[in-house]
């Protein structure tokens, strides 16, 4: 990995970890890891997770289609990622069946103030020409699945003694975001090195960390 790869990375890892400290002092974590959440919580977590899940694969295929013929491997690498998850959503609604949800009201459910601005952040810096910076809000998304995924999904199916049917998204992301965080680092070093670049990335991810973090705050059950 190169020397200006390694600088991001230490300081996407400085803004992971704020980001990290911020969704710790949330109401709905805080219940979490205090063994104080219930099933409503849950299922408020799981509808506004699926409207950010499903906008996640248009931004990403929007992003792609404004990279230029210059970066085509960055173009393919956000094209794959876009088709791997553009159906997770449809996961979170089983979730929420399986939780004993009904499927019209997660479907139905509006955006928070969270969310809205979350999702209206991405689809602006996506239809950006080389909206390189949105490496960084995929960092920030990504590593939250792959460090907290799994621990949450555990900790929500042994609060609610839900059966493994109605936590299946969080255990499954635990599991695959790992390897997206390397795929990841690939695509870093396709747009590096480049000072602008390099400061727009970090950027980014420090915008989609607080509004990430927004999301979690406005969930009410």
């Amino acid at each position: 990995m190169s020397d200006a790869a390694s600088d991001v990375l230490r300081k996407l890892t400085i803004v992971f970890t704020e980001f990290e400290g911020r969704l710790e002092q949330t109401h709905l974590i805080r219940k979490l890891t205090r063994g104080r959440f219930e099933l409503a919580d849950y299922q408020a977590f799981l509808i506004q997770l699926r409207q950010q899940v499903k906008d996640g694969a248009l931004w990403m295929s929007r992003a792609a289609s404004n990279i230029d013929e210059a970066h085509l491997e960055l173009r393919s690498a956000l094209m794959r990622h876009a088709v791997t998850e553009h159906r997770d959503f449809r996961l979170l609604e089983a979730d929420f069946i399986a939780s004993g949800g009904d499927a019209t009201i997660i479907r139905s459910a509006e955006k928070n103030v969270g969310s809205e601005a979350l999702s209206a952040w991405m689809f602006h810096e996506a239809s950006k020409p080389n909206p390189f910076g949105l490496l960084g809000a995929m960092w920030i998304i990504e590593g939250l699945g792959s460090i907290k995924a799994q621990e949450w999904g555990r900790r929500v199916k042994d609060t609610l003694a839900l059966p493994d049917e109605a936590v299946r998204f969080l255990l499954y992301h635990g599991e695959n975001d790992a390897a997206h965080i390397e795929e990841f680092k690939d695509m870093l070093a396709m747009v590096l090195p480049d000072d602008a670049v390099a400061a727009r990335i970090v950027k980014t991810a420090q915008v989609t960390a607080r509004l990430y973090a927004l999301q979690i705050e406005e969930i009410l059950p």
